[in-house]
């Protein structure tokens, strides 16, 4: 079974969940909608201006039955409006910009999923990365211990095995607490998708003092912090890739290591290198790269690239669905 036919089994066996799209005139976002409603594989919901929605569904052949349909333009939540201007209030914000700022389907269904009415939303294929990350931010918040909200990649290799790469879209140079954070956030990604108990290597251009350099230091001080963070969690760092990677390399360079050859989940030092390594891992070594999933936020808020297809919004709406 493939990584995406597993993820989508594995997300009908977790019990449904209400998963919001905020986007819901965009055609691909009604053909995914249907496609997950048809398949059971979760309780879809379209949020966006009604008329238009029908319209974009009735010109396309796309039936929207029992899918539940909400305009956020048209809605009027007090306790919604109170409890944004409480969180906003101090950055100015008065109840009637509170008021028109919920009528954006963004931020009304990141009130929803801060309500506990709902698990996870995803948008992005119309939105810029910073309006989706704006809503999740300002209104989910960051999850207990975390910093800063990142990515990770899931790279499937040619021989199907799942590897977790972060942050490779988000953080352009993560100091120590927010390395940390990266690593400690990607590492339960890990866990909650692919399901496997995360070996976590912090990665650098040297491996247990091979080198000397600030950018080393700065990946030393943030394994150590992860270790305060997650006394449990098996990381190590520096290393550098082919010390994490490969079992013999590992072995040789790092022996009282318990990661070294044998990591699941990379982090990466900044983005330059994790930008790359995803890419070259890609185009080079054939993986299959999903995502970027968008981490470190209290509850799932996903982005999408503005060039998604329908399948990318099925899948990434079904690793939403276990994160939640």
């Amino acid at each position: 079974m493939s990584f995406i036919s597993n993820i989508r089994q594995k997300t009908k066996e977790s019990g449904i969940k209400t998963i919001l799209f905020p986007e819901g005139e965009d055609l691909r976002m009604q053909q995914a909608v249907k496609f997950l409603k048809d398949e059971n594989l979760m309780k879809p919901v379209l949020l966006g201006d009604k008329v238009k929605i029908d319209t974009v569904s009735k010109e396309n052949n796309i039936s929207l039955d029992g899918i539940e349909i909400i305009d956020p333009s048209q809605e009027r939540n007090p306790d919604f409006i109170q409890e944004y201007y409480e969180l906003r209030k101090k950055k100015g914000m008065t109840e009637e910009q509170a008021e028109e700022t919920l009528k954006n389907p963004l931020f009304y269904a990141a009130m929803m999923i801060r309500k506990g009415m709902a698990d996870a939303a995803i948008a992005g294929a119309v939105n810029t990365t910073g309006n989706v990350l704006r809503a999740g931010i300002q209104v989910i918040g960051l999850a207990e211990g975390i910093k800063v909200v990142s990515s990770c990649f899931f790279m499937v290799l040619p021989d199907g095995k799942v590897l977790t790469f972060g942050d490779c879209a988000v953080i352009p140079n993560p100091d120590i607490e927010q390395l940390a954070s990266i690593a400690v956030s990607t590492a339960e990604s890990h866990l909650k998708v692919v399901k496997e108990t995360p070996k976590v290597a912090m990665l650098s251009f040297s491996t247990k003092g091979s080198a000397e350099h600030d950018d080393v230091t700065k990946v030393i001080e943030a394994t150590k912090r992860v270790k305060e963070l997650k006394p449990a969690l098996d990381v190590d760092g520096e290393l550098q890739f082919d010390a994490a990677y490969n079992e013999q390399i590992g072995k040789r360079k790092a022996p009282e290591s318990k990661v070294a050859g044998q990591a699941n989940v990379y982090i990466f030092p900044d983005l330059d290198a994790g930008n790359i390594g995803y890419k070259i891992a890609q185009r080079l070594g054939k993986a299959e790269a999903i995502g970027p999933i968008i981490q470190g936020l209290a509850k799932p808020f996903n982005d999408l690239s503005r060039g998604c297809s329908t399948e990318d919004i099925i899948n990434t709406a079904c690793i939403c669905s276990l994160l939640a």
